[in-house]
């Protein structure tokens, strides 16, 4: 049986015919006829989660790990802003999450009633589309064509987020419809793009290119086949971090240091988002005349590194098997010094990567990470990996190998980091899911814990427990401020061992490098099925 209430069941209809098949529920009870709605639905799984803030985190990991549109539900009043960081992190992401919060009767909206606020633009400007569905049934249409208007977007290639929200009047607890209403489902096709035809320009610019360079920034999605674009990749330089979806990383941040005059392209092609490397925007925004062309989803001007000439609009894969195609058939009039720039840098990435591998292993953040990563590529069972902001992620960037890498790179921010690795782990059951966690980051959002699916999770977390946030020991002149340690980095005393007991969380710690080496392969034994923490308290 369902809700009562029709624009609910409206709702419901339209996100089972849209295929949306995941919903991250809150607790609540304006937003009961919801969330019995989606459990009702035998296409759409549901997970609760009672920390709003993290349940915006633990949809993401979800979107992440399925690369579909992902519902999250809220009750009324302040549970909606609580999504506010998930959101943006999801925008900038290009992850979609469907976000659905219950709303007061809009006449007791600004009249000191309880749990009542402005809810319709509240998460703007991180959704592309925000509807508020009429409550009476005389406006079925309108209703209809508001959720239509919302999944439309929500489905649409670019992934962004919507934002639907529910005005609900009382009796709010009467289940006694028996099916959900065939609704109409509007759909929107888009013309086939045929990247055969790339602007002349970017091909000049490319051919008279004598230091050519391709950058890839952070991809949304990892289901990037290479097929296609070996022949542009063996010619010109690829650059890339650990959030690019290629199975090593490329160890520039050794290579860049001066004189680097040699180096500097001549023509830049940015593919993908977020760079995390400030040596390397450095570096490329120094290329003042260099010709940057951008490959986009969204056609926004992006201009990162203050020298874009161009935007090719369109997916990745797409658009660079379309420019392979075309590079094959000009290769031979290229300049000769175009092949001796791209010998250049294999040089000198191969003599970074192997004084990386052949540096001692400390007792540190750095030694930690290696030894997971060296125990991970052992590993024969599927797997992966996220690695939270700041020094965890930088530490990825040198020593990840093998697997794909996660991060909430879209915004930067150190909250939620735990709560996506928590969701992708429940998209992805019973596969392994690792988190490389700093303290503040853990400690932040230490509620992706709190949570009735954890022991069902092959959650592995390693965390590097400093005792503050250990970023900010290599700012240049902040250690002369008095406000330093605790006001600024956060200094604490606080270990996981509390939480972790309390959640049901297997916990070890290592205070050295021999029981580092052990504990390291307690984390990342595929033969056990549970949430496991190692905390390397340094």
């Amino acid at each position: 049986m369902y809700s009562n209430k029709t624009s609910v069941n409206i709702l419901t209809s339209l996100l089972v015919a849209h295929g949306i098949k995941h919903a991250v529920v809150c607790p609540g009870s304006r937003n009961v006829p919801i969330v019995h709605n989606l459990n009702e639905c035998p296409d759409i799984t549901c997970y609760p989660v009672t920390d709003e803030r993290s349940a915006g985190f633990f949809a993401l990991g979800i979107a992440q790990a399925t690369d579909e549109p992902v519902v999250v539900c809220v009750t009324s009043g302040t549970a909606l802003l609580n999504l506010a960081p998930a959101v943006a992190e999801a925008h900038y992401q290009h992850q979609s999450l469907i976000v659905i919060s219950a709303d007061r009767p809009t006449e007791w909206i600004d009249q000191l009633d309880g749990q009542t606020l402005q809810q319709p633009g509240a998460l703007e400007p991180w959704v592309k589309k925000t509807v508020s569905l009429p409550e009476l049934s005389p406006l079925n249409w309108h209703c209809n064509r508001l959720v239509n208007e919302a999944l439309i977007e929500a489905t649409d290639d670019t992934h962004p987020c919507v934002h639907i929200n529910v005005p609900i009047s009382e009796p709010l607890f009467e289940f006694t419809t028996e099916k959900l209403p065939e609704e109409r489902v509007i759909r929107r096709y888009a013309p086939a793009t045929d990247y055969s035809c790339l602007p002349q320009q970017l091909l000049d610019d490319l051919l008279s290119a004598e230091r050519p360079l391709i950058v890839f920034g952070q991809l949304s999605s990892r289901r990037f086949h290479y097929e296609g674009i070996d022949h542009l990749f063996s010619h010109i330089i690829v650059l890339h971090e650990a959030l690019a979806p290629f199975t090593s990383v490329s160890p520039f941040e050794e290579v860049l240091t001066p004189p680097l005059s040699h180096l500097t392209p001549d023509f830049i092609l940015y593919v993908g988002d977020a760079i995390v490397s400030k040596r390397l925007k450095h570096f490329l925004r120094e290329a003042r005349d260099a010709r940057t062309w951008r490959i986009s989803l969204t056609g926004e001007a992006e201009d990162t590194f203050q020298n874009l000439r161009g935007i090719v609009v369109g997916d990745a894969e797409a658009v660079l098997q379309a420019l392979n195609s075309k590079y094959s058939s000009i290769a031979a009039h290229l300049s000769p010094l175009a092949a001796h720039y791209r010998r250049q840098w294999l040089h000198l990435l191969s003599d970074a990567r192997q004084q990386l591998d052949n540096a001692p292993l400390t007792f540190s953040e750095e030694g930690a990470v290696r030894l997971l990563e060296r125990q991970i590529a052992s590993l024969l069972v599927p797997l992966n990996v996220h690695y939270a902001n700041s020094t965890a992620i930088r530490l990825a960037n040198r020593y990840a190998k093998g697997h794909s890498v996660w991060c909430n790179r879209g915004t930067n921010g150190i909250e939620g980091s735990l709560s996506t690795a928590a969701g992708f782990a429940a998209a992805v059951l019973p596969s392994l899911v690792f988190c490389v966690i700093g303290d503040l980051s853990f400690f932040y959002d230490q509620n992706a814990l709190w949570n009735t699916l954890l022991p069902s999770l092959n959650l592995r977390i390693l965390l590097l427990n400093n005792g503050h946030g250990a970023i900010f020991d290599h700012l240049p002149g902040l250690s002369q401020s008095a406000a330093h340690p605790a006001l600024v980095a956060g200094a604490h005393h606080t270990t996981a061992e509390g939480i972790c007991r309390q959640c049901g969380v297997n916990r070890q710690a290592a205070t050295n490098m021999e029981q580092l080496q052990k504990e390291i392969l307690w984390l990342a034994d595929a033969e056990v099925k549970e949430p496991r923490l190692l905390e390397v308290l340094l």
